[in-house]
């Protein structure tokens, strides 16, 4: 079998509004060659499903896929990062599961995993969530180490106390195995703040054989903001595949943060599947009949699937504007009337 579109996977890992807005930012294609060490399973992998993932989740005893079903042997591993600070991260991981597992059943397993709560080696590392829970309480704490932490001298010291604490730690759980398939992650996914800087010196030291934790990475990594309006600059990494972002305000925090434009794709949020709407069916059809570059890296196949002009992405959805009406009208909403979603988390912690 043939993973012949990778605009598949980043479609499904990124499908935010299902039927809905999809407004992807120009970009170019990211070229990524698998390094020696994988070099002889990257050729096993391309033949069976596509150059890209591996993974495992050690909260599970068994080994499952995205549709909860045992293991394919031959399917593709994706271990999406997060952490319970707030229901939104974990929210949004198992939207981007439920979505690979509806476009693709059991050819990509998905391991979604709490780093913090899994891996942290101590307190308070390793209780993010207990403490995100009584800032919430107490939202001058909060605010305070929301700020503080977006300060050029926190942004560092996080950096510092992180790879000093929890270089290994990590380093054991983007290693890991949990399909049981001889192999960690084939693609790393984060969709959490505090995710982005240490997992990208990990795979770097794990890609370059302990070589350097700056440069030699080769497995796929993407971050998936999960704010709309504001977000804190640890979201952000130049390092990154692709960074998704849900608005105009998220895209400008990117570019502020040195992520370049041909990273960035604007997008919409993930959404669980119960708000989905309608069927995947038509959108299925139209990935299936997208063009495909000819590339033979499967990576830069995919990814060049979001360097089309904004003119083109008809490829993905015939007709943005009805389906958003649609969608409207299905939810008792008025059409052309402006609608606010006012929305807790992020920098805007407390009450409503």
């Amino acid at each position: 079998m043939k993973f012949h579109n990778f605009s598949t996977i980043l479609l499904a890992l990124f499908l935010s509004q299902e039927q809905g807005s999809l407004a992807f930012a120009p970009s170019t294609t990211t070229q990524v060659t698998p390094s020696s060490k994988h070099s002889k399973s990257s050729i096993k992998y391309q033949s069976v499903c596509c150059n890209v993932l591996r993974g495992k989740f050690t909260a599970l005893s068994s080994t499952v896929s995205a549709s909860g079903n045992e293991s394919n042997p031959d399917a593709m591993t994706i271990q999406i990062l997060m952490s319970d600070t707030g229901g939104g991260h974990r929210a949004s991981a198992n939207a981007l599961r439920d979505a690979l597992q509806t476009l693709h059943g059991d050819k990509i397993e998905c391991d979604i995993v709490d780093i913090y709560t899994e891996y942290g080696p101590f307190w308070p590392l390793n209780s993010y969530p207990a403490i995100y829970k009584f800032m919430a309480e107490y939202s001058f704490l909060w605010k305070a180490f929301y700020e503080f932490g977006a300060t050029p001298f926190g942004l560092i010291l996080n950096e510092f106390l992180l790879e000093t604490f929890c270089f290994d730690s990590f380093t054991d759980c983007l290693s890991r195995d949990h399909f049981n398939k001889g192999r960690r992650a084939d693609m790393v996914v984060s969709v959490h703040p505090l995710t982005q800087e240490i997992p990208l010196k990990i795979l770097n030291f794990l890609d370059s054989n302990g070589k350097s934790r700056e440069s030699g990475r080769t497995t796929p990594f993407v971050t998936v903001v999960t704010d709309l309006g504001g977000a804190h600059p640890t979201w952000f990494n130049s390092g990154v595949d692709k960074c998704f972002v849900p608005s105009d305000a998220l895209y400008q925090c990117a570019i502020d943060r040195n992520v370049k434009p041909e990273q960035i794709v604007q997008h919409g949020l993930p959404i669980r599947r119960g708000f989905w709407g309608e069927n995947l069916s038509d959108v299925t059809k139209i990935i299936s009949d997208s063009p495909k570059s000819g590339n033979s890296n499967i990576f830069a196949d995919i990814f060049g699937r979001f360097s089309k002009e904004k003119d083109n992405k008809k490829f993905l959805f015939n007709d943005e504007s009805n389906i958003k009406n649609r969608m409207r009208s299905k939810l008792s909403l008025e059409v052309d009337t402006l609608t606010a979603l006012v929305v807790g988390g992020g920098d805007g912690m407390g009450g409503i």
